[in-house]
């Protein structure tokens, strides 16, 4: 009757059923081990082992325990943990910015160890689905050799008026000025250009934009002139062309070419925007002032953990 009830008639529930089911008849000498172990798939030695536990303990020497170490001799300490923590609470910053302020704070640690901590403590965030990427040829640059500029609304209205984010960015240091103005138009647009010139640490060769009205009149102004082969230059145009500057316009319907402040737009909504609520224009000028100078001294992951003042020195040395 005993035989039957553990290897005849029952399915094993859980692994303890499947553990009584071969050691109970070998335990009450219906079978014999040495026959059991013909057919048992793991081996004499684990049947063996599960008798002797079963003899020692009872049913309780045959629950399946855990192999997982107690102790690991290379875990991350605890402060480290706390620390990094910390860090991502504070920052929000990806596994390799965080890396790269830990090293400077004497810390070592690997990035994907820095990843699975947050992971484990629910610090992570929701990205977007990965898209294509493309391989494109990077052209050595030095400081200055192309600025991107572009313009961000100003998410939020202040007491009813709305503003604009006018940025330009340095496509071989990262180096960004930022301006915000109550319009968008060519006066705006012109004497923000004259701005970064004067306070840019180094001499602007070319300039990149897209096609908005405020920097090229190529498809509102050409097409419409009463010479078309002679057609008026644009103000924007002028000013470059009076400091010797180039000026590449990217095709129409293509941001991607102006990556690197569309990316930086993002940061500015993410880390600045969502983070602040201001009250007036001044006080908006004020912040984004501030955060200019703490994006400047960020470690950026396009720079191998580099800030873009670091980069100024590196470039302007090398």
């Amino acid at each position: 009757m005993e035989t039957s009830k553990y290897m005849c008639t029952q399915l094993p529930k859980d692994a303890l059923t499947e553990r009584l089911r071969w050691v109970k008849p070998i335990v009450n000498k219906e079978v014999k081990l040495k026959d059991a172990a013909l057919l048992f798939p793991q081996g004499k030695r684990t049947l063996e082992r599960w008798v002797s536990r079963y003899k020692e303990f009872g049913e309780e020497g045959l629950i399946p325990r855990s192999t997982r170490p107690r102790t690991c001799p290379n875990e991350t300490p605890i402060r480290i943990k706390e620390r990094v923590i910390e860090l991502r609470k504070q920052t929000k910053l990806c596994s390799l910015k965080m890396n790269y302020k830990l090293k400077k704070e004497g810390v070592e640690i690997g990035t994907r160890t820095l990843g699975k901590i947050i992971k484990s403590e629910g610090l992570i965030r929701r990205y977007r689905i990965r898209k294509l990427k493309y391989k494109y040829i990077k052209v050595p640059l030095q400081n200055g050799d192309l600025v991107e500029i572009d313009i961000k609304f100003v998410p939020d209205s202040i007491r009813g008026l709305k503003y604009y984010q006018f940025t330009a960015i340095d496509c071989a240091s990262r180096w960004r000025y930022l301006e915000v103005y109550d319009g968008m138009g060519n006066d705006c647009a012109i004497k923000f250009l004259k701005k970064v010139i004067a306070v840019s640490p180094f001499r602007i060769r070319a300039i990149k934009t897209d096609n908005g009205s405020c920097f090229t009149n190529r498809y509102i102004g050409y097409n419409k002139s009463i010479d078309p082969m002679n057609p008026r230059i644009h103000d924007f145009d002028l000013t470059c062309a009076e400091q010797n500057i180039l000026h590449y316009l990217i095709d129409p319907g293509k941001p991607a070419q102006n990556g690197k402040v569309e990316r930086s737009h993002n940061t500015d909504q993410n880390m600045f925007y969502n983070r602040n609520v201001f009250r007036s224009k001044k006080d908006l000028e004020i912040k984004i002032r501030e955060w200019n100078n703490y994006y400047n001294n960020l470690e950026h992951c396009a720079l191998d953990g580099k800030t873009p003042n670091e980069m100024l020195i590196l470039n302007k040395v090398g």
